[in-house]
């Protein structure tokens, strides 16, 4: 080396060319191991990830990224216009995104909607209250009331119920609260899927843990906030496959 270190400068450049190639390298890797997903981020109708999208509606122009502000209005809306109720204002947001919510997928119910999961850490364990709910999830039945008025609803009884769902369910200690839509009918599934959305939107807001609904499940702890395939104690059971009604749950909070 040189006294003006002449010769360090020019290894640099081979240097940095060789880190990035090897970077490269490993992120080509990746994809091929892991597939596209692994960048992260909700696709575009094109096909290429939309970065940064909060929430996610599968179109039929293709994948539409939202904000969570926009996946709570479009929600509502299509909701209280189901029920012949006056909507917010949704010109901001693409008519093939409100189409999809409001109908489903062409030809059958299904999920379009799905947004990132994000859970409160600092939330406070809480107890039942006179109605058998905690106070979250008091919160959330009086939020879903306002939107879609009276429901069937069942999971809850003032003093709490013990009986009639699984060891470790979230009814016991008031969390959980189911929503009925019977008889099992593409109609009635349609309506879930109104309420499943909606509630998947606010998960943030009301403290959401689980929505469950015609064999999907969506989960506040997973990353990337998608609808999985949800594991029936009994396949043949439509109750325990939650054909018939929609389950949803809130945080417990304290430790751990």
């Amino acid at each position: 080396m040189t006294a003006d270190g002449t010769q360090g400068r020019r290894r640099r450049p081979w240097r940095s060319l060789l880190s990035l190639l090897l970077l490269l390298g490993g992120l080509a890797g990746a994809v091929l191991l892991l597939g596209p997903g692994v960048l992260g981020g909700p696709r575009g109708g094109d096909g290429w990830l939309r970065w940064g999208s909060e929430c996610v509606v599968e179109t039929s122009e293709g994948e539409v990224g939202l904000d969570r502000a926009e996946a709570k209005l479009a929600t509502t809306a299509v909701a209280l216009s189901a029920r012949g109720v006056e909507a917010p204002d949704t010109s901001g947001i693409d008519e093939a995104v409100l189409q999809r919510l409001a109908a489903g997928p062409p030809g059958d119910a299904g999920a379009s909607l799905w947004c990132r999961g994000s859970a409160a850490g600092d939330l406070q364990e809480q107890q039942l209250t006179g109605t058998g709910l905690t106070p979250r999830a008091e919160q959330l039945r009086e939020a879903m009331t306002e939107v879609f008025g009276d429901q069937s609803l069942g999971g809850f009884a003032p003093g709490g119920v013990d009986q009639g769902h699984g060891a470790e369910s979230t009814h016991y200690d008031g969390r959980g609260i189911d929503i009925f839509f019977r008889p099992v009918t593409e109609e009635n599934r349609r309506e879930g899927w109104l309420l499943a959305h909606w509630l998947v939107a606010h998960a943030e807001d009301l403290d959401v843990q689980y929505v469950i609904f015609d064999d999907r499940v969506w989960s506040v702890h997973s990353a990337r906030g998608q609808w999985q395939d949800y594991d029936a104690p009994d396949p043949g059971n439509e109750i325990l496959r939650h054909l018939d009604h929609v389950h949803v749950d809130v945080l417990r909070g304290g430790p751990g």
